[in-house]
């Protein structure tokens, strides 16, 4: 299980990172103090405190979401 830090901050960061997990074939959570939620939901990622940096807990590899998790890292 692979561990990244991303900080989203417009409404069209948040499209472009579930648009990309939702084509990967494994799971991908997003995770903020103890909320864990399916960043394939729009809503669920929506629903996280996006000022805060967040957590992304994958288990597999994908260029396209790696290229989407270095664009957004957190500093």
């Amino acid at each position: 299980m692979s561990e990244r830090k991303i900080k989203l901050n417009q409404m069209k960061d948040v499209k472009e990172f579930v648009s990309v997990a939702e084509k990967c074939e494994f799971d991908i959570d997003v995770f903020y103090n103890r909320i864990s939620i399916d960043a394939k939901s729009i809503m669920g990622v929506l629903s996280l405190d996006l000022s805060q940096v967040l957590t992304v807990k994958y288990g597999g590899t994908d260029e396209r979401f790696e290229n989407v998790l270095d664009k957004y890292a957190a500093a």
